[in-house]
């Protein structure tokens, strides 16, 4: 069952980020890695900045959190986990559509670009990788995030931005330039 996490969620959803995020130690650059990899303050903040999660309960416990962030004209994607034995049975795929269909946005997506499971799950969803030229200038606009992660990371774009996002678009070229 999805629904919406609760203040009494808390702990369990700190726990299932920081249990989940183990995947990416030693996978991202150890820079950027830390233990625990989300503090209570840092959840604490993005859910003051917006992040609304939702979690999926399996025999009344939440095993996968997802959430969304309205920013400006996009939905971002954000903190996406499922608890390590339950990964596979397509609890992120559930969480991720009950989103999607809720969003009434064009929809991003940022994680590291060394967790190539990651990308194949969003791209397995219909998202695109943005073109590396444009990804700095989505994660400056878009998230809060240090220049080593704007640096390490990917964006990707579910078909709604894909499609008439200027930000997409090949950068328009004046007639002359370039031409010898």
């Amino acid at each position: 069952m999805i629904r919406k996490c609760v203040a009494a969620d808390f702990d369990a959803l700190l726990a299932i980020i920081n249990v989940a995020a183990q995947a990416y130690q030693g996978v991202i650059p150890a820079d950027c890695w830390h233990d625990p990899y989300m503090s209570a303050d840092e959840l604490r903040g993005e859910i003051a900045g917006g992040i609304d999660f939702w979690g999926f309960e399996q025999n009344g416990r939440l095993v996968g959190v997802m959430g969304a962030q309205a920013v400006q004209d996009v939905t971002l994607i954000r903190h996406a986990y499922v608890l390590t034995e339950c990964r596979r049975q397509g609890i992120g795929a559930r969480l991720l559509e009950f989103l999607l269909n809720r969003a009434d946005r064009p929809v991003l997506v940022g994680t590291w670009a060394a967790a190539g499971w990651a990308i194949a799950f969003y791209e397995r969803h219909g998202f695109r990788l943005v073109p590396q030229d444009r990804k700095a200038a989505l994660l400056r606009k878009y998230w809060a995030v240090p220049e080593r992660q704007i640096e390490t990371s990917v964006v990707l774009a579910d078909a709604r931005a894909m499609h008439g996002y200027p930000w997409l678009d090949p950068e328009p070229v004046s007639p002359g330039i370039g031409k010898p």
